[in-house]
């Protein structure tokens, strides 16, 4: 669970920090060029935060599917070794 979290947080803050400089170098483009459309944040930012979002969601949801998948499986196997291990329970 805390490598799902830990990626979610990373995932985000990557597609945010990417969306940010792409802000920046279109708002440098747009003060070269004064004659040209204005750059709002906005336009840039907000369509980050959603794409992010559900980004962040499916790369953590994959790892935290995959990581209790695999404590499941291993839970069985423990369970199966230690009946295999059991003294039977009417012995003659």
């Amino acid at each position: 669970m805390a490598w799902a979290i830990l990626l979610w947080n990373v995932v985000f803050d990557r597609v945010i920090v990417v969306a940010g400089r792409e802000y920046i170098a279109a708002a440098a483009q747009a003060a070269v060029n004064p004659a040209g459309p204005f750059a709002n944040m906005d336009d840039w930012m907000r369509p980050a935060v959603t794409r992010g979002f559900w980004m962040a969601t499916a790369a953590g949801g994959a790892v935290l599917l995959v990581g209790l998948t695999a404590v499941h499986r291993v839970g069985r196997r423990a369970a199966r070794a230690a009946e295999s291990l059991a003294l039977p329970d009417n012995p003659r």
